[in-house]
């Protein structure tokens, strides 16, 4: 097993009794997952997503990932929410935060269309304009409006550069099977087209071609990734609050939840993990934050945020707790030298790994939160490579619908979402919501 939860240092907040008492409703949550019976049920199609994938697709994907890597030296991925986050956590966690810094043999990644902003979509044009590039658009519809800016300037930039018949050569499009704008539109221009599942929400599309063809891309092994996640699917199939780590995690969040711990902080002593932090984020926020419920997902990457988020962590309203990631074997690490003259006093942490160090920064903070009030979950990964990736993503996802379920909400549906896109859409003056215009524009003067 390449995770393991520790639940040491949340037993003064979480009896025995308290757990077992949940071992009801987990077991409807379980239920309502296998026999898909509950709300959202057309949105389960990750479930077996790591056995039951288009495999004739993912030897595409991987041919498609060859092509980018011999005839580009970078690649745009634009997407915005699930359609990028996952893509980005999974490279940055098994590659490097610097991903597009370090020396490599395959293309820099670059993520647009996900914020609206003429200056950094400016600076990314004028990285890609002089080099040989792809585009990988990724939308259900093709209508959001940010990455349809994105994918516009970018084709453009890639017809005058190459011309509209090698353009379309460079140009990948994961959308709808069968419908929508962006669907219709790569028909059309003949673009290598991948499927966006019907039954695979956005912010559970990381293991299809949403993230898979970008993560291949980075030169990640994405059969090792589909291995882990179905190791994960088949240890996370037992209905037993004990034996199953991913249930007992989410019988813990709402456990913690009702004592009023409204906010879960992600813990990471790993820069790689900021981004998988950022994915964790949308996962559970989107999925749990509705109907005026749900736990308010926060991150911190640490030591680093100790220097700015400790204080209050430590000192601040018990309205929280913490799950740690421990990873325990990092890509590299750095021994540290003893120094004669020892100016600067720190000859008592060398002789050792840095790891170690970072290792003792850990322990030393989870006594400290724990013992000043606020619960720590710590999940035990055994490393970053491409499995223990899979394994935990399933994880989450399989958590995440289970707590939802739990908590009494649809995990799988985001109806918050549309209120400011309608006025978003209204503001802008996009045709159809001209109604709604002039009563938006009122309400700001």
């Amino acid at each position: 097993m390449a995770l393991k939860l520790n639940d040491k240092y949340v037993k003064n907040f979480i009896s025995d009794d308290e757990l077992n008492s949940m071992a009801s409703a987990v077991e409807e949550a379980h239920q309502k997952i296998k026999d898909k019976s509950g709300e959202g049920s057309d949105f389960l199609g990750w479930v077996d997503l790591p056995v039951n994938y288009d495999k004739e697709e993912f030897k595409r994907i991987k041919k498609a990932a060859d092509k980018i890597k011999n005839d580009s030296k970078a690649l745009v991925v634009i997407g915005i929410g699930g359609s990028y986050l996952g893509a980005r956590a999974a490279i940055e966690f098994c590659t490097s935060q610097n991903y597009n810094l370090v020396s490599k043999d395959t293309p820099n990644i670059y993520f647009s269309g996900n914020s609206i902003s003429g200056n950094s979509l400016s600076e990314l044009v004028d990285l890609v304009k002089d080099v040989d590039f792809s585009i990988n658009v990724i939308s259900k519809s093709g209508t959001t409006t940010e990455p349809a800016i994105s994918f516009r300037i970018f084709r453009d930039l890639l017809i005058k550069k190459y011309g509209e018949e090698e353009a379309a050569k460079r140009i990948y499009v994961t959308t709808d099977k069968a419908k929508g704008t962006l669907k219709e539109f790569s028909d059309k221009a003949g673009y290598e087209t991948f499927v966006v599942p019907d039954d695979v929400g956005g912010r559970y599309s990381v293991l299809t071609a949403v993230g898979l063809l970008p993560i291949a891309v980075a030169g990640i092994d994405i059969d090792k990734m589909m291995q882990g996640a179905a190791d994960a699917r088949e240890a996370y199939s037992v209905c037993d609050i004990e034996k199953n780590d991913c249930y007992k995690y989410a019988a813990m969040r709402n456990i913690l939840l009702g004592k009023g711990k409204a906010v879960e902080l992600m813990v990471a002593y790993e820069p790689d993990f900021t981004m998988m932090n950022e994915w964790f984020k949308q996962l559970f926020g989107e999925s749990e934050g509705k109907d005026g419920k749900g736990i308010f997902p926060s991150s911190v990457i640490c030591s680093t945020d100790l220097h700015s988020m400790g204080q209050y962590i430590q000192d601040g309203a018990r309205i929280m707790f913490e799950t740690v990631v421990d990873i325990k074997t990092p890509k590299q690490d750095l021994f540290l030298e003893a120094d004669e003259e020892n100016l600067d006093g720190l000859n008592f942490l060398t002789n050792q790994n840095m790891s170690v160090v970072n290792r003792r920064a850990f322990q030393a903070t989870v006594l400290a939160h724990s013992e000043g009030g606020v619960p720590n979950l710590v999940l035990e990964l055994d490393d970053t490579n491409e499995k223990s990736l899979g394994y935990l993503i399933y994880f989450f996802e399989k958590a995440c619908a289970v707590s939802g379920y739990v908590l009494g909400v649809n995990p799988f549906n985001q109806p918050g979402v549309e209120s400011y896109k309608k006025n978003m859409f209204a503001l802008l003056g996009k045709p159809g919501y001209e109604g709604d215009k002039a009563a938006l524009e009122a309400k700001l003067n």
